[in-house]
């Protein structure tokens, strides 16, 4: 059976969003099935993309946006990727300091051009990154990784 490729791009700054990737990590890595790479926005490119069967996002809220980096990983991917038509699975995880709305609203602006598919609910996660905040980021792994493990996604 060959595997599927799980893609975890985020960023940071003060460390939260890294704490949050790294649960999202670890519940995906409960699916044999399936291999993570998790990468810094900054180092990720439209080659990850092409590899991967589906892609978890993760961001601050910065000034009620997604992180600069973030956007600059899509600034340099979106025109490359069109040709290939992605339609991948994703999900999104937010390190908020308010509500996250924003940063959801805009980054589901952007990959509806990809075109990306929504697969699971934005999880925003406010303030410093507790156990609940951290139990669901580990849920929000493991349900992308059994989906795609599955080929439910």
């Amino acid at each position: 059976m060959t595997k599927k490729h799980l893609l975890i791009i985020y960023h940071t700054q003060s460390g939260a969003t890294r704490r949050l990737a790294k649960a999202v990590h670890a519940g995906a890595t409960t699916e044999a099935e399936v291999e993570t790479r998790v990468l810094l926005a900054m180092e990720a490119s439209l080659v990850d993309l092409l590899w991967c069967d589906g892609v978890i996002f993760g961001t601050p809220e910065n000034l009620g946006y997604m992180s600069g980096a973030l956007k600059d990983f899509f600034d340099r991917t979106f025109y490359p990727a069109q040709p290939h038509q992605l339609n991948l699975p994703y999900a999104l995880f937010v390190s908020a300091g308010n509500d996250g709305s924003g940063a959801i609203r805009q980054l589901q602006r952007i990959v509806k051009g990809y075109p990306l598919r929504q697969v699971a609910e934005p999880l925003i996660i406010k303030g410093e990154p507790g156990p609940e905040g951290l139990a669901s980021c580990t849920t929000l792994g493991a349900t992308l990784a059994a989906g795609l493990a599955l080929g439910v996604f």
